[in-house]
C-alpha cells in the first residue's frame, strides 16, 4: 500500500501547503520537467512539422526543438466578445513562457484550437506549435509566435518579414433602442442607414483595436480570419440590436524601408464562393464555422 500512500497520502501523513499549479510566468509547473528533459535531449525528438517543411526549415537554419502548447480556459462574465481577446492572449503569454524556458528563438507553425464542449458561459483557447531555435541568436526572452504555417513563415523570411505574433480587435454593442423603423416598416427597398451607421462603428473600433495590438508587436498585420454577428433582441428592451465583431490576424516585422503607407479601406465580401480568405491554411483556423 506504499504506493497507493504515495500517491494519495493518509491521516498520519504531514500536510504539505498545495504548490501553486502555474509558476509566475503562467507555466505548468508539471510541464518544466518534460521541457527540461526536451531540451537535454533526454526525450525523443517531435514535431509539428512534415517532413517537406521540416527539411527546409533546416536549411534555413531552423533547429527543431520540441512541440508546446498553452491552453486558457476562459469564463466569460460582461462579454463573451470581449472573452475572446481575453483568451488568445492569455494563451499566447503562456507559449511564449514555455518557449522561453525551452531556451527557444520562436514557436513555428502554430495551430489555434478550440474544443467544442457544451459548456455554458466558458471556452478554451489552445495554441499549439514547434518551438525552435534559429542558429546563431542566443535564446529569447520573449520568442516569436508564428501563426501561418512552416512553408509559408520560411517564404516570408526570405522577402525579409517575419511573423512574430498574434493580433487580436473584438468589440461589441448595444443599440440604443430600436433601428430604422420607420424604413423598416416601408414597402420601398431603402438602405437601413442606422443600422449600417450602428454595424460600421463595432466593425471599425475591432479593426482599430486590432491595430493598436499589432502595432505593440510589429509593423503589420496578416488578416486571418473575421467573426461578426448581429442580433435583436426583444428582453427587457423590444427591438435592441447586439453586434460584435472579432479578427484575429498574424502580426509581422520588417525593415521600415520595406513598408509603404497607404489608406486601407474595409468592405464586406458578400459572394458564396470560396476565396482565399476562407480556403487558405485551414487548419490553423480554429472556428468551426470557416470565418
Amino acid at each position: 500500500m506504499g504506493w497507493l500512500n504515495s500517491l494519495f497520502g493518509n491521516k498520519s501523513a504531514p500536510v504539505v501547503p498545495e504548490q501553486s499549479f502555474f509558476d509566475e510566468d503562467g507555466v505548468p509547473r508539471l510541464v518544466h520537467r518534460r521541457l527540461a528533459d526536451s531540451k537535454s535531449g533526454a526525450l525523443p525528438w517531435v514535431s509539428t512539422l512534415t517532413a517537406p517543411e521540416m527539411s527546409l526549415a533546416r536549411s534555413h537554419g531552423l533547429k527543431m526543438l520540441a512541440p508546446i502548447a498553452a491552453t486558457c480556459w476562459m469564463h466569460y462574465g460582461f462579454s463573451w466578445t470581449e472573452g475572446h481577446a481575453q483568451g488568445w492572449r492569455s494563451a499566447l503569454n503562456r507559449l511564449q513562457a514555455e518557449a522561453a524556458a525551452l531556451g527557444a528563438n520562436a514557436v513555428i507553425d502554430t495551430r489555434m484550437v478550440t474544443v467544442d464542449l457544451a459548456m455554458e458561459n466558458s471556452m478554451d483557447y489552445s495554441l499549439v506549435g514547434t518551438a525552435v531555435r534559429v542558429e546563431g541568436l542566443p535564446p529569447s526572452s520573449a520568442p516569436v509566435v508564428s501563426t501561418v504555417p512552416a512553408l509559408e513563415f520560411v517564404q516570408l523570411l526570405e522577402a525579409g518579414i517575419i511573423p512574430v505574433g498574434l493580433a487580436v480587435g473584438a468589440r461589441f454593442q448595444w443599440s440604443n433602442g430600436p433601428l430604422d423603423t420607420a424604413s423598416a416598416a416601408s414597402w420601398r427597398n431603402q438602405a437601413l442607414k442606422q443600422t449600417t451607421a450602428f454595424w460600421e462603428q463595432i466593425r471599425r473600433n475591432a479593426h482599430a483595436d486590432l491595430r493598436a495590438d499589432a502595432a505593440r508587436q510589429g509593423t503589420g498585420v496578416l488578416a486571418q480570419l473575421q467573426f461578426s454577428q448581429l442580433f435583436k433582441v426583444e428582453s427587457p428592451e423590444p427591438g435592441r440590436l447586439l453586434g460584435r465583431h472579432i479578427v484575429i490576424g498574424t502580426v509581422v516585422d520588417c525593415e521600415e524601408s520595406a513598408t509603404f503607407h497607404h489608406p486601407v479601406e474595409f468592405v464586406l465580401d458578400l459572394s458564396g464562393k470560396p476565396d482565399n480568405l476562407r480556403t487558405t491554411s485551414v487548419h490553423h483556423n480554429s472556428y468551426n464555422d470557416g470565418i
